[in-house]
């Protein structure tokens, strides 16, 4: 939970847009994923932040718009959607943590726990990740097929957000990748298609992308639809 906060300002200021990622002084680029519905993600470590954190910056056509970190066990460190600016942070003592051990080692894991947006919003997020049985191979990385549900609610215990569907997790690089999923509208469930398509390593053409190339002016991207983590 102790990622700099300079780390988005930097984003923001470097050279994003140009269609190469650079990563804030002190980071590494590791891997770039495009995936469907219009949206490409770069992954990259940082030397002051503990063990086994990563981030995430994910683009649409239209340049950055969302950021993330995660620990070593996937839980949601802190996040930020870029337009408007907001940041979320995991709260303090969660209910039930996420566990990306445990869903490895018995096949599901549940989750509790709550976030808070630095303009005042709490909010608290239940739900469940369980293993399909079913292996993947995507450009040449294996995943594990994973199923999952989770709600989140204000402190009222309105519903902000519910989603379900399925995902992919990677043991080799302890991460989630996004699925077919559905969210709640209100009225309705939405389908959404974000499955990874291509992934790039150093070397490799697509390494630091920002464009997105799969789906692009077919479908509505997720942050065009307001889903800003969906994986």
């Amino acid at each position: 939970m102790k990622a700099l906060c300079a780390v988005p300002l930097l984003l923001l200021t470097s050279p994003v847009f140009a269609g190469s990622f650079t990563p804030p002084e002190g980071c590494a680029l590791k891997m770039t994923v495009q995936s469907r519905g219009c949206n490409v993600s770069n992954h990259y470590i940082c030397q002051a932040d503990n063990d086994g954190d990563q981030w995430r910056a994910d683009f649409d056509q239209e340049g950055i718009f969302f950021q993330s970190k995660i620990d070593s066990e996937t839980q949601w460190i802190e996040s930020y959607e870029i337009n408007p600016p907001v940041k979320q942070t995991l709260d303090a003592n969660p209910t039930d943590p996420a566990s990306f051990s445990d869903l490895l080692a018995t096949g599901q894991d549940s989750f509790a726990f709550g976030l808070s947006k630095d303009n005042g919003e709490k909010s608290t997020v239940r739900g469940l990740d369980r293993l399909t049985g079913q292996d993947v191979v995507i450009d040449g990385v294996t995943l594990k097929q994973t199923e999952f549900e989770m709600t989140e609610t204000d402190l009222d215990g309105n519903v902000l957000r519910q989603a379900r569907g399925r995902e992919f997790i990677s043991p080799d690089y302890r991460t989630f990748f996004s699925g077919s999923s559905e969210f709640w509208t209100g009225d309705a469930w939405l389908p959404l298609e974000g499955s990874p398509m291509s992934f790039d390593f150093e070397g490799d053409k697509g390494f630091g992308a920002t464009q997105p190339i799969f789906d692009c002016d077919a479908v509505l991207s997720l942050n065009e639809l307001g889903v800003g983590d969906a994986g």
